[in-house]
């Protein structure tokens, strides 16, 4: 896959990403929607292969943390925020352990 494919499969990427984790907010949406074409903008003439990589690699760290760490919150009341994470999000929340334990 060519350098130019690899940045737009990115781009596509973040915007996907960024629609499941802003879902039900349009302010968070539409202000994600215009910093990822901003920047995607601000370095569309650059040259370099290692720059680009470099940016590359900005992106899908970007891409990663959206997708990984952000939970949406939603005022309920005066100081009351509901959390409204994301199935992917949610992971069985129990220590590994190499041992078993021994039943008595």
């Amino acid at each position: 896959m060519g350098q130019a494919a690899k940045v737009l499969q990115l781009f596509r990427t973040l915007h996907r990403t960024r629609q499941q984790v802003f879902k039900n907010d349009p302010r968070a949406l539409e202000a994600a929607r215009i910093k990822i074409n901003e920047e995607f903008k601000s370095n569309k003439s650059e040259t370099s292969p290692k720059k680009i990589e470099e940016l590359m690699k900005i992106g899908s760290d970007v891409e990663l943390l959206l997708r990984t760490s952000v939970i949406q919150g939603i005022h309920t009341d005066h100081n009351t925020l509901k959390l409204v994470p994301r199935k992917d999000l949610l992971l069985e929340n129990v220590p590994y352990c190499d041992t078993p334990t021994q039943k008595l």
